[in-house]
């Protein structure tokens, strides 16, 4: 997958997640243990949310790329966002939003508190 289509469907799934209620805090916050794609914010819980774009499933699903290792580096990077902010959350989630393209149309599929 290339750079672009992911910067495309994370800016698909921040407008979709806007329309959902959800207040994007933050975009691609960096950390030696990965990207966190979307930092947003709804009804006072945190949701960190892996986004990710595929043109086909003919090597699996979109959301079947979110491994094992990803999740445990996911929530590494979490633990460093969280101790950088000022604020305090109650609540914190981890979703995944994936977004399949065929023939000329995207098809959403938000997984929220997927691990």
């Amino acid at each position: 997958m290339n750079r672009e289509l992911g910067l495309w469907g994370e800016e698909l799934a921040a407008q979709y997640l806007g329309k959902k209620g959800y207040k994007i805090l933050e975009r691609n916050f960096y950390t030696r243990y990965g990207e966190l794609d979307l930092i947003c914010e709804k009804e006072g819980t945190i949701v960190f949310v892996e986004v990710k774009t595929r043109r086909s499933t003919l090597f699996g699903s979109p959301e079947e790329a979110v491994t094992s290792r990803k999740m445990g580096n996911l929530k590494k990077a979490a633990i460093l966002y969280l101790k950088a902010s000022p604020r305090f959350f109650p609540e914190i989630s981890f979703d995944v939003v994936s977004i399949l393209l065929e023939d000329g149309k995207s098809k959403i599929n938000h997984i929220i508190n997927a691990f």
